[in-house]
């Protein structure tokens, strides 16, 4: 079922037509097509399961416990990036969570007033200087770019999750954070529905996403789309 659905998917642009953001395409689309057969037999179903069953506010109660976990490195990352400011707004967060919230069950900290600002290791590297590189479709865990991908491991072991002994429990809240998580991408999957070619959509999507939270939501412009609008202005 997973190799079939590898063949069903578009076929990569020829090599001089490829974006050099993607020189690794025909790979990526071959990892695409493996996740995309892999989710639709394991955390697709799972995921519909767990919408239907569960209530809104237990969803939401999930979201937020798993969110607490990674809200210390959050704070590294702000430190990290020079963000002294916000790096103690995320420390504030976790004890204001972790106390009043219930080990993060409840998002006291938004209604007193302090923020999440997620930032995770590949921003941070990104702050320092290190390039994107290629796009890359990572196993299981979908697309990155090779910065990005670099990361992971930092970011896995940056998480409270990791560092619990019991490892029947953390196991089981692992695949529970994976299975909401993937819940969470229902509204998101159905943008993409239209795409003829759901792989390009997700990439560009990507990349612009990752551009907009490294800049913290005010990205640089292109110089491509400035070249766009010359070339219309001189058009007759």
């Amino acid at each position: 079922m997973l190799l079939h659905s590898g063949c069903a998917l578009k076929p990569a642009a020829p090599k001089d037509e490829r974006s050099p953001a993607d020189p690794w395409e025909p790979l990526n689309r071959q990892i695409h097509g493996f996740n995309t057969g892999l989710d639709k037999v394991t955390f697709k179903p799972l995921a519909t399961g767990y919408y239907l069953i569960f209530p809104q506010p237990i969803r939401t109660g999930v979201g937020n416990f798993s969110s607490n976990l990674r809200t210390p490195m959050n704070a590294l990352n702000h430190f990290l990036q020079g963000k002294g400011e916000t790096g103690m707004n995320e420390i504030g967060r976790f004890i204001a969570n972790s106390t009043i919230g219930v080990l993060g069950i409840f998002d006291v900290a938004t209604y007193m007033g302090m923020e999440r600002h997620n930032e995770d290791f590949g921003q941070t590297f990104a702050v320092w200087g290190i390039p994107d590189g290629p796009f890359v479709t990572v196993p299981i865990l979908g697309p990155r770019t090779l910065r990005d991908a670099i990361a992971i491991p930092f970011n896995i072991y940056g998480d409270l999750l990791i560092h619990y002994d019991n490892a029947s429990v953390r196991d089981k809240l692992y695949v529970l954070r994976l299975i909401d998580i993937r819940s969470r991408l229902f509204p998101a999957e159905k943008l993409l529905e239209g795409s003829p070619d759901r792989y390009l959509a997700i990439r560009e999507a990507y990349l612009q996403r990752r551009k907009y939270l490294i800049h913290d939501g005010d990205p640089p412009l292109d110089d491509d789309l400035f070249d766009d609008i010359f070339d219309e202005e001189e058009e007759p």
